[in-house]
Formats: structure tokens, sequence, C-alpha cells
């Protein structure tokens, strides 16, 4: 079937490698297009030209965005065409505003107020920090339009929350199980739901929601739209998709276990928890002006490192499920308006963390799904700024780090340390960020074999990264050095430690004495 039979009101320019629709009739289209081509040389799409209505494109263009992301560009004329989607983005490249911006536009267009305890728009999502973002980003869109939203999260009054749906919703923003709770309670019916989003949806199987997402699947009217967007498509997703959606379209941005290009990555080898904390203290101090967030493994590791920064003086705070809902919001409010230079969080947080002054994220456990340091990370160089991601490599983390860099088909930069044996094997092209620690043609190559003369391997800069090459000739030339061409350095005089770099970009901020 041709796509143009899904969109009968729709004129399509071939628009940056995808079909968007351009109304007609209602919106003067741009002079040239015809069928299925688009002006010559014209590049680019504004949100204007997605379909959306005036008032809409004048809120965002006061809110500072005129043109779309690649997801928005994307998904915005398929939603607004009826169809079912599945949406493939990474966390950070406007998901929100992709499925948000299409439904508002078409409840706007049926009158009809929702009943009593009903709503005519569900979004399920993974997290309660994701849930309020989602919540604040549709407000923002919404501003002098008749719509009614409201959000429901675990760990807050559930008496409060059934108040608020007692006149019914236009958009309801959801955790699955706090939903089935005031489902439970006959404070809200699903009857109604029109438009169904699934947002992070492997995050949510991850978090064990299938079966709370089966349960919904069964209270919503089988006559809907559904949007589904993940960052990853395992099979299960693949699964929950063909159970959930109708002849869905779909729509991928970009590869699964693509970094951001603005985050410069780095690792460091460590030799046990110890010396993590200790590194992580030492760029701490070189970087007082910038934010960080520390992710964990555990909620008892991030809640005991936590103290430990607190305790010697950092400005610091910890979100993780342990965390009750004021908490965590306090917490991240702080974190948000720059009262708290350093988050410690889990895994449970990731995603739902969007602020743009993120300058590094810390990986000081590595995750055991190579999926979630991709998100981890996603976490900084959001809105168009540089970011560093620091990973610390513990003497039993070698699989782990090897599994992230397989995903991401990459060799993350060394910064300091040497990468155990067991980490050897072909090349792969480098991050954006530079070679690892050595600093030349010399070390002792992961990748290479044979006498090579080179300088020795230099210090990491006060922010964390590899030092330039340029340090002190000679020294111990061993050094690991994951990029170099040569082999095995010739041993030279002096330590050959270069000096480490001062750098302000980021880091966490000591409080005052």
């Amino acid at each position: 079937m041709r796509l143009e039979s899904f969109f009968p009101t729709y004129k399509f320019p071939n628009h940056a490698g995808f079909l968007t629709p351009m109304p007609t009739g209602s919106r003067r289209t741009r002079s040239g297009v015809c069928a299925f081509g688009a002006p010559k040389g014209m590049t680019l799409t504004t949100f204007d030209d997605l379909g959306l209505s005036k008032n809409i494109v004048a809120t965002l263009t006061t809110l500072g965005f005129t043109t779309p992301t690649p997801i928005q560009e994307k998904g915005i004329p398929v939603v607004l065409g009826g169809r079912d989607l599945i949406g493939l983005a990474q966390t950070g490249t406007g998901k929100t505003a992709a499925f948000g911006l299409p439904m508002i536009e078409m409840l706007l267009k049926d009158e009809k107020r929702p009943d009593n305890r009903t709503t005519r728009a569900l979004i399920l999502a993974p997290t309660r920090e994701l849930v309020n973002q989602i919540g604040d980003n549709l407000r923002s869109y919404l501003r002098r339009l008749p719509l009614k939203i409201n959000q429901v999260v675990g760990g807050a009054s559930i008496g409060k929350q059934q108040l608020q749906l007692e006149k019914g919703t236009d958009i309801l923003v959801a955790t699955p199980g706090r939903l089935l709770d005031l489902i439970a309670r006959n404070a809200i019916s699903l009857r109604a739901v029109r438009y169904l989003v699934l947002d992070e949806a492997d995050q949510m199987l991850d978090l064990g929601f299938i079966h709370d997402l089966r349960k919904i699947s069964k209270m919503v009217p089988p006559k809907r739209q559904t949007l589904l967007f993940s960052a990853t498509m395992p099979p299960s997703i693949a699964d929950l998709a063909a159970s959930f959606l109708t002849d869905p379209l779909k729509v991928a941005v970009s590869p699964p276990g693509k970094a951001a290009d603005k985050v410069e990555q780095h690792v460091h080898f460590v030799a046990g928890q110890n010396a993590k904390t200790e590194m992580l203290k030492k760029i701490l101090n070189d970087n007082p002006d910038g934010r960080s967030i520390v992710f964990l493994r555990t909620k008892h590791g991030a809640e005991k490192l936590m103290k430990h920064l607190d305790a010697t003086g950092y400005s610091v705070a910890s979100i993780h499920g342990n965390k009750s809902q004021g908490q965590r919001e306090r917490a991240l409010k702080g974190f948000r308006d720059g009262e708290i230079k350093t988050l410690i969080a889990t895994d449970v947080a990731a995603r739902g963390i969007d602020i743009p002054a993120v300058s590094h994220v810390f990986n000081y456990d590595l995750p055991e799904v190579p999926d979630a340091y991709v998100h981890r990370i996603g976490r900084t160089a959001r809105a168009g700024r540089d970011g560093i991601a620091i990973a610390f490599c513990g003497p039993d983390e070698g699989r782990l780090l090897r599994d992230v860099e397989k995903l991401m088909g990459i060799d993350i930069p060394v910064a300091s340390g040497e990468p155990p044996a067991n980490l050897a094997r072909p090349a792969r092209p480098q991050r954006r960020g530079g070679g690892g620690g050595g600093a030349g043609a010399g070390g002792n190559n992961r990748n290479h074999q044979g006498q090579g003369r080179g300088k020795s391997e230099g210090g990491a800069k006060a922010d964390g990264r590899p030092a330039k090459s340029g340090h002190r000739k000679g020294g111990n030339g061993g050094g690991q050095n994951r990029s170099a061409n040569g082999g095995q350095g010739r041993p030279g005089n002096g330590s050959g430690q270069g000096r480490p770099a001062r750098s302000g970009t980021a880091g966490g901020r000591r409080r005052e004495a």
C-alpha cells in the first residue's frame, strides 16, 4: 500500500530522508512543492511545515523551538496521520514533543470534554522523574490552551491523586503500578482512552512492568492510536509492540548503542572501590564550577558514597529507589537550580533527568547491561552542549567494559591506569576525545606488537580527560596506549608522568568550611 493512502489530505516533500507531510488547503505550501518532491536545496523543516496549528507553533517559538529534531520531524507527521508508531531514539532527542505535540493537536480538534474519572490520552513511563518531566514539558506546550493534564506516580498521596482525577482529564501521565492502584479504587477508567503512549518501553520491561502493561492493554479500547518509544529494540520490545500496536510505522533516528557526538568519553583503570572514590574526589576538587552525575549499580552503594562525600564537604545529594518522592524531587530541584553540584544516582533515575547544565557523567560502577551506559552518558551533552563521560573500571569490571565497547563499536580512550590483559582485541575507531593515556607512538599497545620508541604515558587532566601529548619524554614507556602506532616502548629515565592540566569545566564543588 502506498504511503500517501494513509495521509489523503497531505502532499509529501521528500525532506531530510523522510516523506514529511504538508497540509493542503488549510496551510499554504511552499512554492514548487509537488506530490513527491521538494524545492531544490531545501534541507531544513520547521514546525510550521509539519501540520501543527498556528497556536502551537507560536507557543513553540515563544519557548525558543523553531527547528524540530529528527525524531520530531519524522514522527509528528505519522502521528497526525493517525498511524501507530514505533520510535527508536535515545533520550534527550525530543521524544516528548514528538508524541505530545500531535496528540495535543488532535485533542484540541475534538472539543468533547472528558467524563468524570476518565482520560482521553494515557502516557505510561517507567519512573516518577520521567512522568514529572513529561508532564512539565506538556504543560509548557499548552499555554492558554484548554486541556487538562494530570500525572500520577507512586510515593505520592493516592488520596490527592483520586481527587485530581474526579472530574476527568485530557492527558494522564502515569507509572504503571500507581495507575493500576487507582483503577482498583475506581478512581480512573480507561474506557475513553483514544491515544496510548509507551515511553522508554525498554526501561519499563527492564523494571519488570511487563505484566502491568499487559493488564493495562486489556483495559483500553481496541480502537485507539498507540505510540511506542524506546532507545533499544530487543526481541522483548518487538513482542510488546506486536501485542500493543496495529500495523505501525517504524522511525529510527539513531542506532542502538550510539552516544551523542558531543560526549567525550574516557576510562580510568583503578585498583578498587577506594581508588574510585579518591579519583572521583580529585576530579571534583579540580573542577568546582560544573555539575556532575555519578552512577552506581546499587541503592546501598549510592547512599554510602553520598554520605561519604557529604561528610567530607561536598555539595551532594542522592536519588534512588529507596528515596521517597519528596526526597527525590528536592534532590532534583537542588541539582537543577545549582544548589547541589553532584548527584549520586542509580539507573532507575537515569532516564528521568533532563538538565542541560550537566557537564560530567561518572560511571562509578560500570552497568551490568551495556545499554544502560549509553543512557547514563546521555545525561550530558544535552541541548547542544559538550559533555564529558568518565568511567572507572575496577579489576572485576573488564567484562562489563568490553560489553559496553562492543555495543558502541569503539575503544573508549584510556585516561589513566593499565587495562587488564583480557581486554586485548582488534582495534576499533575511537570516539571524540582523542587517544588514550599514552602520549604518542609508545606504550604497551593493546593492538600492536614490535619495538618502537615513544613518549611515556601522560597524566590525566584535572577534569578526568587524558593529558595531551607533549609532556616529558622518557619515563616508563610501558604504559598502556590503546591507539598508538608502535609497540613496546623503550624505558627511559625519570617517571615520565605528565603534570595534570587545570580545567574549570566540570565537576562537583566543595562546600566552604
